[in-house]
């Protein structure tokens, strides 16, 4: 696994694994163990997308940042 972070003028997170597992977007119900992490992402961030290379895949997280 490896983790990305990307600041131009948004910040941009990505997270890399070997896995060629589509990422799915769901609630998780109270007593789930996993399954929160993808609906995080989407109600947090203001752009979210899936990238497959020969490795596996990347889901990236973009967020604009605060003007100085």
């Amino acid at each position: 696994m490896r983790l990305t972070l990307i600041k131009d003028e948004t910040l941009i997170c990505e997270v890399s694994d070997g896995s060629s597992t589509s990422p799915h977007l769901r609630r998780a119900r109270v007593y789930d163990e996993g399954g929160r992490g993808l609906y995080m992402v989407a109600e947090l961030t203001q752009r979210w997308g899936t990238r497959y290379t020969h490795d596996g895949k990347t889901i990236w997280a973009e967020q604009p940042l605060p003007r100085p």
